[in-house]
């Protein structure tokens, strides 16, 4: 029978009905004057993370090499399914990386997306870390 780890007890001596297992120490950082401590800024942590994944990267790379595309267009530019599409746009809409245009042809809705001028920014800062990234592992 194997034992569920929630219904396991620690072996702590308990004394008068309390646990005389020592209380966890707290490590606290108190930034003394005239120190930094704020964490030293490695290449890869400098990488925006909402387009470094590789759906959402594909998406704005795609905007940014096309002045307009199709919702029908980027799902099977990209081959990810609707709901996929719809929750990295939504993603990248939020932040204002790109606009969703929605309206009807003839009877069909049809749905637009561009890239905006934060999201063209924020690629190009993404692809310029991505080569610094590079050149520094290429020096190694």
């Amino acid at each position: 029978m194997v034992a569920n780890s929630r219904n396991l007890k620690t072996a702590v001596p308990v004394k008068n009905g309390k646990s005389a297992a020592p209380a966890p120490k707290v490590v606290r950082s108190e930034k003394r004057p005239g120190t930094d401590n704020t964490p030293k800024s490695e290449p890869a942590t400098g990488l925006d993370r909402l387009i470094h994944e590789r759906t959402r990267l594909a998406l704005v790379s795609a905007l940014a090499a096309n002045s307009l595309l199709t919702f029908n267009d980027l799902k099977s530019l990209l081959d990810i399914s609707d709901g996929n599409l719809s929750a990295h746009a939504r993603k990248l809409e939020d932040a204002g990386y790109i606009d969703c245009s929605k309206g009807f042809d003839g009877r069909m809705p049809r749905t637009e997306y561009r890239l905006t001028g934060a999201g063209r920014a924020a690629l190009q800062k993404y692809i310029a870390h991505m080569e610094a990234l590079i050149g520094a592992v290429k020096k190694l």
